[in-house]
């Protein structure tokens, strides 16, 4: 049956981000992802809602009015079969990887608005070899073979484990899938490709009931080691813990017992965690060692963007130091705007290689570095100019 409406499915999901967004597929001059396989698309795509003339509008409403008026462009996004959920993977992992395309559902977002596939990877050990991976993508057959002589004992068993497959609510071998075929399941790197993200989306595991989950987009694990804080709503303090507690992310442990459990004993979630703390950020040439622009080497509107950062775009209020964030969460309040269930406090996000993690937002509401500043433009009430988005989206590219 899943299989039968799966196509009509779609073209209702597509045509609600089609009234959502406007994909034309624009890129920003110039501009690639850090493996230099993908550009950066440029922005904003939202699409505005009648009434609505231009973003500067929004400069001259309060919260109330645009509430009022239901015109704000950026309400949450929910994930189309909220009431099964599961991961649902991007068109190209799938490709690759058909064990994973569910039968009942496809990825909303289109491939171009996406992180680049394979990613890659950077170490903190290693800075000199650049990406790691080789243009690879990481997996259970090739890693020894990439990393022999490379890591510690330690930590190449922890890449193991991060890259071994093992069974999940709906991605197994037993008939509760949705999946067509029997699978062995998921892995950490399943999401979190080459250490980074291939935009998989799920609903956070943070709450119950199923319809009060969010949706969350896969974070990137560049730069955990610097991290204090690694859960979108919660207060896990560690990247073993975070190994641990992982297992039941879609959340049923009486589901895992019936499938077979992971169950992680704890010296090899430290394991895990040991390979985690060295995955590093990309280059970024334009920062100085205080994270700074380098003036030598940035150009005028790039210098003009990183004065708004740290001033009148008050970004620097929630995004500083090495990884341009502040290791707090931070309620939003976006519900000032639409009418809708508040979604309380969330992590923020770290800037250092933003340019790499499209969408943004948890759940990805903003499809492009564009959107995510026009979005922050409106809650925040900024009152930017088209000119003053565009240079701080040009300061952005530089982390």
């Amino acid at each position: 049956m899943n299989e039968s409406r799966k196509e009509g499915f779609m073209k209702k999901v597509d045509a609600y981000m089609a009234d959502r967004y406007n994909f034309n597929g624009a890129e920003i001059e110039g501009v690639m992802q850090s493996g230099l396989r993908k550009p950066v698309m440029k922005g904003p795509i939202a699409i505005l809602p009648n009434g609505v003339s231009s973003y500067e509008d929004f400069n001259n409403m309060t919260a109330d009015e645009i509430k009022q008026k239901d015109v704000f462009p950026y309400k949450p996004l929910a994930h189309p079969i909220h009431s099964t959920a599961h991961m649902v993977f991007p068109d190209e992992w799938n490709e690759v990887h058909p064990e994973h395309n569910r039968m009942d559902m496809d990825h909303d977002f289109p491939d171009e608005y996406l992180p680049e596939f394979p990613a890659p990877l950077f170490l903190t050990t290693y800075k000199e070899l650049g990406d790691v991976s080789n243009g690879k993508e990481i997996t259970i057959t090739n890693y020894w073979e990439l990393f022999n002589g490379l890591l510690t004992p330690e930590q190449m068993e922890g890449l193991k484990e991060l890259l071994r497959p093992s069974p999940t609510t709906w991605f197994n071998q037993t008939t509760h899938r949705i999946t067509k075929a029997p699978s062995a399941g998921g892995a950490c790197f399943s999401c979190h490709v080459n250490g980074h993200t291939n935009a998989a989306f799920e609903l956070a595991p943070d709450a119950r009931p199923n319809l009060a989950r969010l949706r969350v987009e896969t974070p990137t694990m560049r730069g955990n080691y610097n991290l204090q804080l690694l859960a979108s709503k919660r207060s896990v303090r560690s990247m073993d813990h975070f190994a641990e507690i992982e297992e039941y992310f879609d959340g049923d442990p009486m589901m895992q017992q019936a499938i077979g459990p992971r169950a992680h004993q704890k010296q090899v979630a430290n394991r895990m965690g040991d390979f985690n703390s060295i995955i590093d950020f990309p280059p970024a040439p334009k920062l100085g060692p205080l994270g700074k622009l380098l003036k030598e080497k940035a150009n005028e509107q790039e210098l003009r963007g990183e004065s708004l950062f740290w001033g009148k775009a008050m970004c620097s209020q929630c995004h500083s130091g090495p990884e341009f964030v502040d290791d707090y969460m931070h309620d939003l309040q976006v519900e000032r705007f639409y009418h809708g269930r508040p979604e309380g406090p969330i992590k923020t996000f770290a800037l250092r290689g933003i340019k790499d993690s499209p969408p943004y937002l948890h759940d990805g509401r903003c499809p492009t570095l564009h959107d995510a500043v026009e979005f922050f433009n409106i809650i925040l009430e900024l009152d930017l100019n088209t000119k003053e988005k565009e240079d701080l989206v040009a300061y952005l590219l530089c982390l």
